[in-house]
């Protein structure tokens, strides 16, 4: 294993570290969400919306599974680093193995319950008719592979907490490239269609995977042979974390069903522009997706180093370093919007739709870029509990009202509308409860290497986290 050099986050300045750390982080979630983009592409070189729009519907449900796999991410790469922290890299490498074990039974049992009932799942988010059955022919073949995303994130979050950054960012592109290769050649030279393009991101899935456990084995040794009891002994920390961690991710999904829900009635070509614009926007916003995780990190060590004034400046510099890049790609999607427009074949409705976030609509990704830096102070200074509360007010609350009313009001055009001002009033919400719990912990004046000041809830589960840890 490679010795990584300890970055300080309480020194030196604050927006060279945001800056530094948001570019780096969102190089691997690019790669992920090209692979996305580079399917609705291909699909939309058919010529055919009701293709793109049948995407669309699948890539809602599969981020339910998604969003179980990515909570699972969670809780492995913070009790793996739990484990290292405390020079029990034995622990760590029996956390890792079982976390892969979990996401392998969640890749069976998940699939296993919804593809029987795949076309009535398909209805609940209005997709009807041929668009429904091109949706769960596609579904058909991705599902299964759901068990290869949960080993490979769970070996991406290994590699980051033994410190094997630039290993951490392989397996994404990997995937990406394989898909970009396999996409023209199933689609087009085979005439798979949009089959084709599931069966390209299978192969993607497994080219991550392989890349992805042999960097956890070779680099990091990550892994130990599984056993039952090793296995049990674990789950109960795993899932306790997991939870939380999950019904955060699981809040998006919920979002986007919505979204899906109410574009379905204005028909194919709403729904093909909510998916191109769905795929869009956080390759050009990854940067913006990656905030949580960068920012998380330097406020972390400098609340923990008792230095309030830094994780305040930290905010701060998070918001400008936001406003400046979201401003940057908005101007740059404006000029682009023909296009892109053109690229993806979008007439009528979908163009309509594609030139209204090309244009104002963008800004979405400040709002949302506010939302993530909350939950990073959130859960950094000891009340993660925020995040998962909030989180679901934005997805449910803080969209079902305004996207409802927006429909009503402007048709398609007013759900992307509804969606921009439900994430603009929870934005403000998020950003002064941020600065209340600033203030909080200044006026206590936190101690270094401070005792958390957790809720109840928060703090029970910490503390089975750190009994498993030393069990």
């Amino acid at each position: 294993m490679s010795e990584s050099k300890e970055i300080r986050f309480t020194e030196g300045n604050l927006m060279k570290h945001v800056t530094v750390m948001s570019f780096t982080s969102s190089i691997g979630i690019m790669a992920i969400y090209l692979v996305d983009l580079f399917d609705i592409f291909f699909i939309s070189l058919l010529g055919h919306q009701e293709m793109a729009a049948a995407a669309g519907y699948a890539s809602t449900l599969m981020f339910f599974v998604s969003a179980i796999n990515i909570g699972l991410s969670i809780a492995a790469g913070a009790l793996i680093a739990a484990a290292l922290g405390a020079n029990n890299r034995e622990k760590a490498r029996e956390i890792t193995t079982s976390v892969a074990v979990i996401a392998t039974l969640i890749g069976i049992i998940f699939p296993a319950l919804m593809l029987p009932n795949i076309e009535y799942l398909l209805s609940l988010i209005g997709a009807t008719g041929e668009v429904a059955e091109k949706a769960a022919s596609y579904l058909w073949i991705i599902l299964p592979a759901t068990m290869f995303s949960g080993i490979s994130m769970t070996a991406v979050v290994a590699l980051r907490a033994y410190g094997e950054a630039k290993w951490s960012m392989y397996p994404s592109l990997a995937g990406a490239g394989v898909n970009f290769v396999m996409d023209p050649i199933l689609i087009f030279a085979l005439g798979l269609g949009l089959e084709g393009a599931a069966v390209a991101t299978v192969m993607a899935r497994i080219a991550t995977l392989v890349m992805a456990v042999r960097g956890a084995r070779n680099r990091s040794n990550a892994f130990v042979k599984p056993t039952v009891p090793m296995v049990l002994h674990h789950t109960g920390a795993i899932v306790r974390f997991s939870i939380p961690a999950v019904m955060q991710s699981v809040a998006s999904p919920v979002a986007m069903a919505i979204l899906t829900r109410y574009m379905a009635k204005f028909g194919s070509e709403a729904v093909a522009g909510m998916a191109v614009i769905g795929r869009l926007a956080p390759v050009v916003f990854s940067v913006v997706n990656a905030l949580r995780g960068a920012i998380g990190p330097i406020i972390g060590q400098n609340y923990g180093a008792g230095r309030m004034d830094r994780v305040r400046e930290t905010y701060f510099s998070g918001l400008k370093f936001l406003g400046i890049y979201v401003v940057g790609m908005c101007v740059l999607l404006f000029v682009l919007r023909s296009p892109i427009s053109n690229a993806f074949g979008a007439t009528g409705l979908t163009r309509e739709l594609l030139y209204l976030f090309c244009g104002p609509l963008a800004i979405v990704a400040f709002f949302n870029g506010t939302i993530f830096i909350s939950n990073a102070t959130f859960n950094n200074m000891g009340h993660p509990g925020y995040s998962g509360w909030l989180n679901w007010g934005r997805s449910t609350v803080g969209m079902l009202p305004f996207v409802h009313v927006g429909a009503l009001m402007f048709g398609a055009k007013g759900v992307l509308l509804g969606a921009v001002m439900g994430g603009a009033v929870f934005a403000v919400i998020c950003a002064k409860i941020s600065f209340k719990l600033m203030d909080k912990k200044t006026a206590a004046q936190a101690p270094k290497d401070p005792d958390f000041a957790f809720d109840q809830e928060s703090e029970h589960v910490m503390v089975n986290q750190v009994n498993s840890i030393q069990g």
